[in-house]
């Protein structure tokens, strides 16, 4: 979802910081939102770096445990705390939020972009061996329309198609699966609109807004600064001249009675997101004086503000009304979740309490190309963890990330389902046998374990195959 966009840079190893020590409270009112670009229809270049790097291995995880955090046994596991929540139940706190990208087109669907959005590294030719930007393959089994790509049959027989994300039917069957696994909200992704992307993202917020009124679930923007150089001032304008408009649907996510947005890539120590606290801190006020309930999507180290968080950021981030700290390659296995419950999150936890600031971190399936999912261990043990941690809400990394293999939707259930000779991973990967929907009903569990609907099960109650 996010893109790091670290070419020629080393990536140093992450490793948990020590508690932080004296931090600045959260001042009294402060807002916030931003977006980002994807660049003048850049043709997919991002693709290949994601905003998700930085890889922690399970070892460099470990390493941390010398630095003053207490550790604990990854097999205790002590009763589930409530932390003080800083808002009672509304549309995110208490609740799963989805990451929504919706970016996906192809030439013919009418979408004014007019190319393969996504799926390809050239927008204007079709996915091909070698240039195919898909890491996972989609069962695109119940969407009406789908386009032929140039990548061989599929190993089972049948065209390697895809879907578009600008067909009302595709969104539609998105909202219509949150709404039957359980999934009440999605933070609709919004890269910089000024760009010649806008008019298809523009046409994206409706197409989401229509797909959630009729399916009774929750949406808000979620914007990515990521290389939006103008993001000041655009983010305030695109909030008031389009963006805000929304709010007035059933479907528009509230919380404390206030309308959701989120601004993701604030304090990135990367190129990518080069902005001063002080021109952040006036984008979070803004957005906070407008009404808003503001969610920041901030690096993991956010409150040591090392590794991948830039220092002098601390008034910022406890601006927030919630904090949602980015995890995708930050871990890959059980172990490495294990690791980050008891040196990052719980720590995390204590300081949003600390702070009045509710606390919503990530959990994801895993690289499924990288074979980290294993068939659902992997997810549950997240949300048993953060169940133990007392979070006020998880956010899903990501909902239809097909290009980094970090979707939880339909996907491929086995090699039959994905084209001859790509490589293409299935959700059989390790041998175990899935069904393509395996990640959206594990989702739904989860979400019933943060609601108390079942009790806190160290075991994962869903079955690969239903």
């Amino acid at each position: 979802m996010r893109h790091l966009l670290t070419e020629g840079r080393t990536a140093a190893v992450l490793t948990p910081p020590t508690p932080a020590g004296a931090t600045v409270p959260c001042a009294a009112a402060l807002p916030w939102c931003a977006a980002a670009p994807m660049r003048q229809i850049e043709r997919h270049t991002r693709m290949s770096i994601s905003r998700r790097s930085f890889l922690l291995t399970g070892a460099a995880v470990a390493a941390a445990a010398g630095t003053g955090i207490a550790a604990t046994q990854a097999g205790a596991a002590p009763a589930p705390k409530a932390g003080p929540a800083a808002s009672p139940a509304g549309d995110v706190v208490g609740k799963i939020t989805v990451g929504y990208q919706g970016w996906f087109a192809a030439p013919g669907d009418g979408a004014p972009i007019n190319g393969w959005w996504h799926w390809s590294p050239d927008m204007s030719k079709a996915p091909a061996p070698g240039a195919n930007s898909a890491k996972s393959w989609p069962d695109v089994s119940e969407y009406t329309r789908t386009y032929p790509t140039a990548m061989p049959d599929l190993n089972g027989g049948g065209d390697a198609a895809l879907f578009s994300s600008w067909d009302q039917q595709t969104v539609d069957t998105h909202f219509r699966w949150m709404r039957e696994y359980g999934i009440d909200t999605a933070a609709l992704q919004r890269f910089n609109p000024f760009g010649g992307e806008g008019p298809t993202r523009d046409g994206m917020a409706q197409k989401v807004r229509q797909a959630a009124e009729a399916n009774s679930r929750k949406f808000y923007v979620m914007y990515d600064v990521t290389n939006w150089n103008g993001m000041r001032e655009q983010v305030k304008q695109d909030w008031t001249e389009k963006m805000s408009a929304h709010t007035s649907s059933s479907a528009y996510a509230r919380q404390n009675g206030k309308p959701v947005v989120c601004v993701w890539g604030f304090g990135f120590s990367d190129d990518a997101r080069p902005f001063g606290a002080e021109e952040c801190l006036d984008v979070v006020n803004w957005l906070k004086g407008q009404g808003c309930y503001v969610i920041g999507g901030v690096p993991t180290h956010w409150r040591t503000e090392d590794e991948d968080s830039r220092p002098g950021f601390s008034e910022v981030y406890h601006a927030f009304d919630m904090i949602s700290p980015w995890m995708v390659g930050r871990i890959g296995s059980v172990a490495d979740a294990d690791n980050f419950y008891a040196n990052v999150n719980t720590p995390d936890q204590a300081e949003c309490d600390a702070h009045g600031i509710d606390y919503q971190p990530c959990v994801l399936p895993g690289d499924l190309q990288e074979g980290q999912r294993a068939h659902g261990d992997f997810m549950w043990r997240q949300f048993y963890n953060m169940k133990r941690v007392g979070v006020q809400g998880i956010y899903i990394s990501m909902f239809d990330e097909y290009n980094e293999a970090n979707q939880i939707a339909k996907t491929a259930a086995s090699a039959a389902e994905v084209p001859a000779g790509s490589g293409i991973k299935a959700l059989d990967e390790d041998g175990t046998a899935c069904s393509s929907d395996y990640y959206l009903r594990l989702t739904g569990d989860g979400g019933k374990m943060l609601k108390g609907q079942i009790p806190l099960t160290e075991q994962r109650p869903t079955q690969p195959v239903a």
